[in-house]
């Protein structure tokens, strides 16, 4: 059985989200998504304004068709040692440090590192920006 695993906040669920499920899903025959835990996310962004708890995101998360399991993970590239998988699937804008890291252990460990595709048009930040006016 081929394992999936993709990492993110997801805290406003939108169709690019699921279309990143569907797309990691395609990889394999497992899917894992990681979602971060918030009071590490506000631990390090005080100024974040969460819609969701950690608890609610899961619950979101894994309610999709698409995700076969749920973890909690705080830093991408400490966590992802603890996770059986075969591909990590990530997004083209995840690029900081702790991805970096994680991209850099994968390889080093015989994994699959795959870039998907974001879905045009939307976004978290263009929600939060609309949800202003």
């Amino acid at each position: 059985m081929k394992k999936i695993v993709t990492f993110g906040v997801f805290d406003m669920l939108h169709i690019g989200h699921i279309l990143l499920f569907k797309r990691a899903k395609e990889l394999g025959d497992y899917l894992i998504v990681a979602v971060q835990d918030s009071d590490f996310i506000l631990k390090y962004k005080p100024d974040t304004r969460m819609v969701y708890n950690t608890q609610e995101r899961v619950f979101m998360v894994g309610a999709i068709k698409y995700v076969d399991e749920v973890v909690v993970y705080k830093d991408v590239d400490d966590d992802i040692r603890n996770i059986d998988f075969d591909v990590f699937a990530k997004g083209p804008d995840q690029v900081h440090a702790g991805f970096q890291r994680a991209v850099a252990w994968s390889e080093q460990a015989g994994k699959e590192v795959v870039v998907l595709p974001r879905t045009e048009g939307i976004s978290s930040t263009m929600l939060r920006e609309y949800k202003k006016h």
